[in-house]
């Protein structure tokens, strides 16, 4: 099968790679289409020291599976788990102490023709989510998982710092659940503030915005310590800052506004793929336009350095 695998920071396109076999419990995918993510860009730089086929964004079809599965259009979530561990037990399997993480740790991932999941990992796509809809599953779980971590009032203010593939996402999400009036993107991107405007979401250039501690909830999802250095700065005395953002760097970051401010940080990471299904089916989140560019499989190295570009939202992979 063709892959695209990443060795010690080398992008390699390989036409040949060995087709994954599938355990007992486990089931064979052909992989329809494949997102590059930040992580994505991260891990090429030496982020988790991954070493294998790269990609966790993907929306495939079953080839080999239960019966119930078979020649069904699927998603997967990333973490595959033991089940048996502490954590595991206690309801908190995303953090399994044994768990590999598909295309980031451990286990192969969607930039191939296939790959394999564990059954349970798998989720059906409706057949009213298109493959360029269903691309997004991953990363609108993500920023679904922020609801699920803090609790929105009806009043807080609500800055989401960082206009990329995420920052589009989480605002969509939290204007929903907080209020279109309340919400606000910030971002360096005249296009993305368009994208905004045009779903009555309001967003602000950077260079226009009053950087002042006023805000309830600040989202980053920058990828920069410039940009959590800027989430820093606009979070009020005791407000919420959530980190969406990875960024493989050493940049040294000030975290005494934290401490002095008495900042609620929380990390936050995979979300429900069950909802992130629903808002799409019902077009609760809409992510027509998210994708600036496609490239095929053997493109994988120009692919991933367009990713890269500042007026790329999201690009593709397809066979």
């Amino acid at each position: 099968m063709q892959a695209i695998t990443v060795h010690q920071g080398k992008v390699t396109y390989k036409p040949a790679h060995p087709d994954p076999v599938p355990n007992d419990d486990e089931v064979l995918i052909e992989v329809e289409l494949a997102g590059i993510c930040a992580t994505d860009l991260e891990i090429v730089k030496g982020y988790m020291g991954f070493s294998g086929i790269l990609g966790h964004e993907f929306v495939g079809r079953v080839v080999k599976g239960p019966r119930n599965l078979s020649d069904k259009r699927v998603v997967g979530t990333i973490n595959c788990v033991c089940g048996k561990c502490d954590l595991c037990l206690s309801g908190l399997s995303d953090h399994c102490r044994q768990r590999t993480v598909i295309g980031i740790d451990g286990r192969n991932g969607s930039f191939s023709d296939f790959l394999t999941l564990p059954s349970h990992n798998v989720h059906l796509v409706p057949d009213n989510v298109s493959n360029d809809e269903a691309v997004f599953v991953e990363p609108l779980a993500a920023a679904l998982q922020i609801v699920q971590q803090i609790r929105i009032e009806p009043r807080d203010r609500i800055v989401v710092v960082g206009d990329g593939r995420l920052g589009l996402l989480t605002v969509q999400v939290l204007s929903a659940r907080g209020g279109k009036g309340n919400v606000v993107l910030v971002g360096k991107h005249e296009e993305k503030m368009l994208f905004c405007e045009k779903r009555g979401i309001q967003a602000r250039l950077l260079n226009d915005m009053l950087i002042k501690p006023e805000w309830d909830v600040v989202v980053d999802c920058t990828g920069s310590a410039n940009g959590f250095a800027t989430a820093c700065r606009l979070v009020r005395p005791r407000g919420k800052l959530v980190l969406k953002s990875i960024w493989h760097a050493n940049s040294p970051v000030d975290l005494s506004p934290l401490v002095i401010n008495e900042i609620n940080l929380i990390g936050s990471r995979c979300g429900p793929f069950p909802d992130a299904l629903k808002a799409l089916s019902s077009q609760d989140v809409v992510v027509n336009g998210l994708i600036t560019s496609r490239y095929k499989l053997s493109q994988g190295q120009q692919a991933l350095e367009k990713a890269a570009a500042p007026n790329q939202i999201k690009v593709v992979l397809e066979r």
